[in-house]
């Protein structure tokens, strides 16, 4: 491919100028994206503060072009494999970087993607590690505290109950979170969390201590052979996520690329979920091209346990992380789990290869309910995994796979493909086949059904960039799951298809028209038909988003969304929703504000629609909405001093034609929901 020298310059001398400008609202889209696409594919609403927390580190400190080996760009995450070998790949032939600017001669970097990766990168040569004194550490290192108060503005039921002898929340409607940070050059990092959900007591009950959770880790890059060790808290991500996932994993949406899992491998816990992560110690230690990754945890967990003559019998674990009434306060940290294990993995040139092996034992005999669907379930004390996997990029071709292996189970095998086949045009395929007796804890791998085992499937995505400012994204997947689940009490089939068009006005807007068609199967809701019966289920979506900064200081957007959900035997239910977002800001950007008002109107819990909502830093919503009524919400933020911040959130949901909203120990007495959030942020 040939470049015009004199274009690249001013290009990129053009983009130099304008990304710092832009960085911040860049920043925010972002976020924004990863949200949606990690909470497409499932009801479960995605942590993300630690990878917003990750992206404004990267702000702060840009990632140097000439020292990184690809881990921290595949942070990012909207960097593609063959993006990142090919920018790998440059440097190698070309030597040192002398500007940013030669990004636009690398090979599958387009104005588009240089735009958004400019704020996080740098060309430098400073040393990544120095030497160190305790004082030095303290003194250099950036700090920050921040605190956050939440409540909800009315009492729901859960809280009034006085009866000692029923269902009740134990504690108040306060929501408290404490967070604590220190970086030192991104080679010493210390993780302090601590978090009360709202129910949860303060400093009684199981909670004497003080808050709910508490969460901590130490990380300390020693030098080129001793490359990292984490003591306290932990997450692994290795592979395709067969085995081993910890933190965000990607599931089916606009950014189909990601499919491709980019395993960062070993890294310190900073995020709020209470257990997807593990609690120990680990290191990673590289030979040359040969990185070894060994680590142990040992953690408490929450679960439903039986007390027996002959033993202890797990029946559930808990993945909820609240701890508010009698019962979740019995099962809280009643299960001890014991995890330990390794990672190996080489690299030549453009193929890795890796091999993981763990073992996971509990403090008990987990035995799930003698269900039909849970026949091929895990049943035992302990659990061997192993598994190889591999990543290997040919010119603008990048193939991976995991092929995964349970002790006394099935398998897991996953393979895939991404290609720029054009400069405007890049195809992924990928395919997939989880026995029904592989089982699995940790394990985050691509697919339908939530979890890695009991599914197969074909997937297929593609990207087209016909000019600058238009953009068409695609995909279709289909599945097929050979044995009974939740609400399938037969075999069953589906498919699902995506498409999204999108005009992007340059640093002015964005008009985005997406279309998702989803087809499954599942056990028929007529009482009057035999349960195994399964019915034909049916859901469209048609969005429209449209987005424009009318000055410096006001932008607006808007979102429209209809949605249609059929049944086999039940009524069709549709729903539609309207929300209006104003933003602004000082001249100064000391001060910002944005406003939501939105409408919806649908048939049932069936048609809801999930949209996201702004929040306070580090926190995000993407709540459902359904039946009808009205949702507006206010954020604020005050720079008080350059190292001081602010945030204020006000939100409020209005039932016109309801007297109660929620059920059981949530519900409301009246039509009106609301919440506020303050928080404080202190950085030096």
């Amino acid at each position: 491919m040939v470049y015009d020298p004199i274009r690249i310059v001013i290009t990129g001398l053009l983009l130099s100028l304008s990304f710092c400008v832009a960085a911040q609202e860049k920043l925010e889209q972002l976020e924004e994206e990863l949200i949606e696409q990690l909470n497409e594919a499932t009801d479960d609403f995605a942590d993300i503060s630690e990878y917003t927390e990750r992206l404004r580190y990267f702000l702060r400190n840009p990632i140097d072009l000439n020292k990184t080996d690809g881990r921290d760009l595949s942070e990012l995450l909207f960097l593609t494999p063959v993006q990142i070998a090919n920018l790998l790949d440059h440097r190698m032939r070309s030597g040192r970087m002398l500007s940013v600017l030669e990004l636009q001669g690398i090979e599958g970097f387009d104005e588009i993607t240089i735009e958004r990766l400019l704020p996080f990168v740098k060309v430098g040569d400073a040393p990544v590690f120095e030497s160190f004194t305790l004082n030095k550490l303290w003194n250099t290192s950036s700090h920050e505290y921040m605190v956050r108060f939440g409540r909800g503005l009315q009492q729901a039921r859960g809280y009034q109950i006085t009866d000692t002898s029923r269902s009740r929340y134990l504690g108040n409607q306060d929501r408290y979170m404490v967070r604590y940070r220190l970086n030192y050059k991104d080679a010493v990092r210390l993780s302090i969390n601590m978090e009360k959900d709202a129910g949860e007591p303060l400093f009684k009950y199981a909670q004497a201590y003080g808050f709910d959770f508490y969460s901590g880790s130490l990380s300390v890059k020693v030098n080129n052979r001793l490359k990292e060790v984490i003591m306290g808290d932990y997450s692994l991500q290795f592979g395709q996520g067969l085995v081993v996932w910890n933190g965000l994993a990607f599931g089916k949406g606009s950014w189909v690329s990601s499919v491709a899992r980019q395993g960062i491998g070993l890294k310190p816990y900073t995020s709020f979920n209470e257990t997807n992560f593990f609690r120990g110690l680990a290191g990673t230690i590289a030979m040359g091209r040969l990185q070894i990754t060994p680590f142990m945890s040992l953690k408490k967990r929450s679960g439903h346990v039986l007390e027996t003559d002959s033993g202890r019998i797990i029946l559930s674990l808990s993945n909820s992380g609240l701890h508010r009434t009698p019962t979740e306060q019995r099962q809280r940290h009643s299960i001890d789990e014991y995890v330990y294990g390794g990672n190996v993995n080489y690299r030549i040139d453009r193929l890795y290869v890796g091999i993981n092996l763990m073992q996971t034992n509990y403090s008990g005999y987990i035995n799930p309910a003698e269900l039909l669907r849970n026949r091929f379930a895990f049943r035992g004390q302990a659990l061997t995994n192993i598994s190889g996997y591999y990543q290997y990029t040919f010119k603008n071709t990048y193939v991976f796979g995991e092929i995964a292996k349970s002790a006394g189970g099935g398998t897991a095998v996953l393979n895939g493909m991404v290609s720029s086949l054009h400069p405007k045009f890049s195809l992924v395929l990928l395919q997939r086949n989880y026995q029904k007796n592989y089982h699995q804890f940790f394990a985050q791998g691509i697919g339908e059904g939530g979890t890695v085992n009991n599914e197969s499937g074909l997937y297929a995505g593609a990207v087209y960039h016909p000019s600058r400012k238009i953009e068409w994204v695609g995909y279709a997947d289909v599945f097929r799951f050979p044995w009974l689940r939740f609400r399938a009490d037969a075999p069953t089939k589906g498919y699902e298809v995506f498409s999204q068009f999108t005009y992007q006005w340059y640093k002015k807007g964005r008009l985005a028209l997406r279309f998702r068609h989803r087809f499954r199967e599942e056990n028929s809701s007529d009482f009057g038909i035999a349960e195994q019966i399964l019915a034909e289920l049916k859901r469209y979506q048609l969005r429209c988003d449209f987005e424009y900064k009318l000055t410096n200081q006001w932008m607006i957007r808007s979102r429209t969304e209809v949605v249609r959900y059929t049944k086999e035997f039940d009524a069709p239910q549709k729903g539609w929703l309207g929300a209006q977002d104003i933003f602004w800001s000082s001249v100064n950007k000391r001060i910002s504000a944005n406003l939501r008002i939105a409408y919806f109107n649908t048939d049932g819990f069936n048609s809801r629609i999930y949209t996201y909502e702004n929040d306070v830093l580090y926190s995000s919503s993407f709540p459902s909405y359904f039946d009808k009524g009205y949702r507006t919400y206010a954020n604020g933020r005050w720079r008080v001093r350059k190292n001081i911040d602010l945030w204020v959130k006000y939100a409020v949901t209005l039932y016109p034609d309801k007297d109660v909203i929620g059920s059981g120990l949530e519900q409301i007495a009246g039509n009106r929901k609301s919440d506020i959030k303050i928080q404080g942020r202190i950085q030096f």
